[in-house]
C-alpha cells in the first residue's frame, strides 16, 4: 500500500473544491482519494457537502447536502452555487447525454468523441432558423465553450478539425430517468423557451 503523506489530504480536498477529479487526468490524486475517501467524507460533511465517487466511470466531485427548509432550500450557505443555464446550453447537454447513452449501448469504446460539425447538426434542428450561417455557428461555438467551462466537454488538442470528448460526469448531471423523458422535455423546452431572439 502506498504511504500517505500528510500533505495529501489538503491537496486532495483543494482539488475537489476546484472541480471534478478524473482518474485519467490525475492518477496519483485518484488513488489518494480511493485510499482516503473516509477522511474526505468526514471532513466535507462538516461543511454540508457530500462526496460523489463513481469508480466505474472514474470521476468524483462534491455536492451540496445538508438540511433544507420547507421550500427545499438549504438552511446553510451554499459553498457550491447552482447555475442557471440558458436554453441552448441545457439543450446541448441533453442532446450530448442522449448521444452518450446511444454510444454506450452500441459501442465497446470507453470515450465518445464528437466533432463540432456533429454538434452543429444536433443543435440546428432545435434552434431558431437563421439566414446568417456564420452568426449561427458563432453562437453554437459559444454554447460549446460554455459546456467545456462546465466540465462536460473536453476539446482534444492537435486536431485539424475541432473534436471534443464527452465527459462521463454528464451521466451524473442528467440521470437515466430524465433521459427517458427526453422527448417530452424537448417539447417543454420548445414551449417554455421558444425565444423571440436567441439568448446566450
Amino acid at each position: 500500500m502506498t504511504a500517505i503523506h500528510s500533505t495529501d489530504l489538503p491537496t486532495l480536498l483543494i482539488n475537489l473544491f476546484k472541480g471534478v477529479l478524473y482518474r485519467e487526468d490525475n492518477q496519483p490524486g485518484w488513488q489518494n482519494l480511493i485510499e482516503q475517501q473516509t477522511a474526505v467524507r468526514d471532513y466535507i460533511q462538516l461543511l454540508g457537502l457530500e462526496l460523489i465517487l463513481d469508480e466505474a466511470e472514474g470521476y468524483a466531485y462534491l455536492r451540496q447536502s445538508g438540511p433544507e427548509d420547507e421550500d427545499g432550500k438549504s438552511t446553510i450557505p451554499r459553498l457550491i452555487p447552482r447555475r442557471q443555464l440558458s436554453y441552448p446550453v441545457s439543450l446541448l447537454l441533453a442532446l450530448l447525454r442522449k448521444r452518450l447513452a446511444e454510444f454506450d449501448a452500441n459501442s465497446g469504446e470507453a470515450r465518445l468523441i464528437i466533432s463540432r460539425d456533429q454538434i452543429v447538426e444536433m443543435l440546428r434542428l432545435f434552434l431558431p432558423e437563421s439566414s446568417n450561417e456564420v452568426r449561427l455557428i458563432d453562437r453554437i461555438d459559444n454554447h460549446i465553450n460554455k459546456v467545456i467551462e462546465l466540465g462536460f466537454l473536453r476539446k482534444l488538442r492537435g486536431q485539424q478539425e475541432p473534436l471534443y470528448e464527452v465527459r462521463r460526469i454528464l451521466k451524473a448531471f442528467i440521470d437515466a430517468q430524465w433521459l427517458n423523458e427526453f422527448d417530452q422535455r424537448l417539447a417543454d423546452y420548445a414551449t417554455l423557451h421558444a425565444p423571440e431572439g436567441e439568448q446566450e
